[in-house]
C-alpha cells in the first residue's frame, strides 16, 4: 500500500499557474515524508484565487519557478501511483511541465475522487469533494493548502481501500469502470442448499487475501448467502486479515461499526476473520 498524494495551489484560472505544491507520501498504509514548496509562477496572481489560498505574488516572490522546483517533484512521484483529488491537480503538472517544455515523468495516476463515488454509494453523484468528504470521516486538515490537501486525499484513499477490501492496483483498476457496475460483477451470491454454512447470510468487509468475487464464490459453495452491506439479516461478518494500525488509525470499517451496533441491539451475528472463515469452509 505504497503510493504518494499530491496536491496544488495556482495564481490564476491557467492551470499551468502553480504557485503551491505539495506531496504526501504512504509506506505501507501510514504517513511518511511529506514535501511542500511555494512557486514562483512568473505570472499575475487573480484575487479570486488569492482569497481562497492566501497566497499572493509577495509570498512567492524569492520562491523557484517550476522549472527549478520540479526535480524535487520528479525525485517523488517518478514511477509511483500518484493520488490526487480530481484530475485538476494532475492537469496541472502537465500543463506547467509543457509550458516550460519540461518532460512529464512516468508514474500511475489514481483520482482519489473516483474512489470515493465508488466506495460510498451516498458520494456517488454529488458530496465527493474533499472538504465534505474529510468532514463525513472526521479527517482533520486545512483545505486549500496543498500539503495538507495532498495528505487529506491519502488518508481518504486508506479507508476506501479498508472499506471495500480492494487493493490499491484493484482501485486504479475499478476507478476505469462504471460507477455501478453489472450484476456480474456484483458479490451477492445465493448459498449452496447442502454447503456446510447453508442459512448464513455473509457479508465480508476489509482487505481478503483474494478477491472478493473469489471470496463470495466460496462462501456460496459454503452455503452462504453473500450480501453487499450488514443489514437486520446478516449472520456473519467476515473480517479480512489486517493489520488496522495500518489503516491511518481507522481501524474499523463501517460494516463491522454497523454489525456491532446490531449486536448490541440484540442481532445474533458472529464476527470472524478470513482465517478462521476459511478454516472452518476448508481452504
Amino acid at each position: 500500500m505504497n503510493f504518494v498524494a499530491i496536491d496544488v495551489e495556482t495564481a490564476n484560472s491557467d492551470l499551468a499557474s502553480i504557485c503551491q505544491i505539495g506531496i504526501a507520501s504512504f509506506s505501507d498504509g501510514m504517513l511518511g515524508d511529506v514535501w511542500m514548496s511555494l512557486v514562483n509562477p512568473e505570472v499575475e496572481f487573480d484575487e479570486v484565487n488569492v482569497s481562497i489560498h492566501g497566497i499572493c505574488e509577495r509570498d512567492v516572490r524569492r520562491s523557484p519557478n517550476w522549472r527549478s522546483v520540479y526535480s524535487n517533484v520528479i525525485a517523488r512521484i517518478k514511477e509511483k501511483v500518484v493520488v490526487s483529488h480530481t484530475p485538476f491537480d494532475r492537469t496541472a503538472v502537465v500543463r506547467a511541465c509543457e509550458k516550460e517544455k519540461l518532460a512529464v515523468c512516468q508514474c500511475r495516476w489514481l483520482d482519489s475522487a473516483r474512489v470515493v463515488r465508488r466506495a460510498w454509494p451516498r458520494f456517488a453523484q454529488s458530496g465527493y469533494g474533499l472538504q465534505n468528504v474529510a468532514s463525513e470521516f472526521g479527517i482533520q486538515y486545512k483545505s486549500h493548502d496543498a500539503l495538507e490537501d495532498a495528505r487529506c486525499a491519502g488518508e481518504i484513499l486508506l479507508r476506501a481501500i479498508a472499506e471495500t477490501g480492494l487493493s490499491l492496483d484493484q482501485w486504479i483498476e475499478r476507478v476505469t469502470q462504471p460507477i455501478n457496475p453489472s450484476s456480474s460483477l456484483r458479490i451477492t451470491r445465493d448459498g449452496n442448499p447442502d454447503g456446510p454454512l447453508h442459512g448464513e447470510v455473509l457479508v465480508f468487509t476489509g482487505a481478503l487475501s483474494m478477491s472478493r468475487s473469489q471470496a463470495a464464490d466460496a462462501a456460496s459453495i459454503a452455503g452462504c448467502q453473500v450480501g453487499a452491506s450488514v443489514t437486520k439479516h446478516t449472520t456473519l461478518l467476515v473480517l479480512g486479515d489486517q493489520d488496522s494500525r495500518k489503516l491511518a488509525g481507522y481501524e474499523k470499517s463501517s460494516k463491522q461499526r454497523r454489525a456491532e451496533e446490531l449486536i448490541g441491539n440484540g442481532q445474533q451475528i458472529r464476527i470472524i476473520s478470513e482465517s478462521d472463515f476459511q478454516h472452518i469452509i476448508g481452504h
